[in-house]
């Protein structure tokens, strides 16, 4: 989905606090942030000054922000600008979007629940809505998962559509929580981004009964043959390199772009993220040729040997 755990793990020292897991039978979206940022942007006409943001919204921050503030709000500066680019948005997110979000008490818990029986062994993340920069809609960080509540109120067009979006959102970045990434400089680096997007959107598939996105898998669906064969060529491109080596402009970054990471800026005719939609392919055909269903699901997590996962996934004409 929107943002990277790696970026917002990167964020935290050993001593972070991380919350207390979440019951799911009493689970509830955090809005204290956004609730105290509505307050600022009524107070101030919709204007909030950097020096106001700092000290009554990022310095009051939640976990949440903590965890939202590095490569996304970045600072109360950035945040400042934004706001007064697109002020119809803020206020569209905390007067309609906001109470809406607030109502989806029962999809978050459903979906907890749902999670509970899959991973019983499993610790559910806190979820805190915030405001952001308008750059991204959800990220995950250890015991925690944070929205940004002005983005996913630009890609809404109706309250329902919200709903939905936000009921993703809830299991997309819970399977991030769980993810581990011990191993993410092993392998190919557009392979494991794939494979930990794809998966994600697999097992909030299961859990939801929900594709994650279905415009982006109709768009999908009929040209699996092309996309395989691109993304074959791709991983070429981007072998032997650690996406701190891909740098812009460069066959490797662009190769990585095309499936990843382009969140409003994808290739012209694709939808953005495809990459999410071929690994959840991938992770498909794999899972069903494993035996044992739940230990399947927790490999998923684990992505130990993605070469290993893309040749079993492998698309066949």
């Amino acid at each position: 989905m929107i943002g990277s755990i790696l970026l917002a793990m990167a964020a935290f020292t050993l001593t972070e606090n991380i919350p207390p897991a979440v019951d799911p039978l009493i689970a509830q979206i955090e809005t204290g942030d956004a609730d105290r940022f509505a307050a600022l942007f009524e107070r101030t006409n919709g204007r909030p000054t950097a020096a106001q943001l700092q000290r009554e919204y990022l310095d009051q921050g939640s976990y949440g922000v903590k965890i939202f503030t590095p490569n996304r709000i970045r600072d109360a500066s950035h945040l400042a600008s934004r706001i007064a680019a697109k002020p119809d948005l803020y206020a569209k997110a905390i007067r309609t979007c906001l109470p809406i979000a607030k109502q989806t008490t029962s999809e978050l818990r459903a979906t907890y629940l749902a999670f509970h029986g899959l991973l019983p062994e499993r610790a559910l993340p806190r979820i805190y809505l915030v405001v952001g920069a308008d750059n991204s809609g959800g990220t995950a960080g250890p015991g925690a998962q944070v929205l940004g509540l002005e983005t996913l109120c630009r890609i809404s067009e109706t309250p329902e559509q919200l709903r939905t979006i936000l009921r993703g959102f809830y299991a997309h970045e819970t399977v991030h929580v769980f993810q581990s990434n011990d191993d993410e400089e092993k392998g190919n680096a557009l392979l494991r981004d794939v494979l930990t997007e794809g998966a994600a959107d697999f097992i909030a598939m299961l859990v939801t009964g929900r594709q994650m996105d279905p415009a982006r898998t109709a768009w999908a669906e009929p040209r699996e043959a092309e996309l395989w064969e691109q993304f074959q060529a791709d991983l070429k491109t981007t072998a032997g390199l650690r996406m701190n080596e891909m740098k812009p402009g460069t066959p490797a970054a662009e190769s990585v772009h095309r499936w990843v990471a382009n969140y409003g800026s994808a290739p012209s005719g694709w939808p953005g993220e495809a990459g999410y939609w071929l690994g959840q392919r991938i992770w498909e055909r794999w899972y069903n040729r494993q035996a044992d269903k739940a230990a399947a699901v927790r490999a998923m997590l684990e992505l130990r040997d993605p070469e290993a996962v893309l040749a079993a996934g492998s698309f066949v004409k």
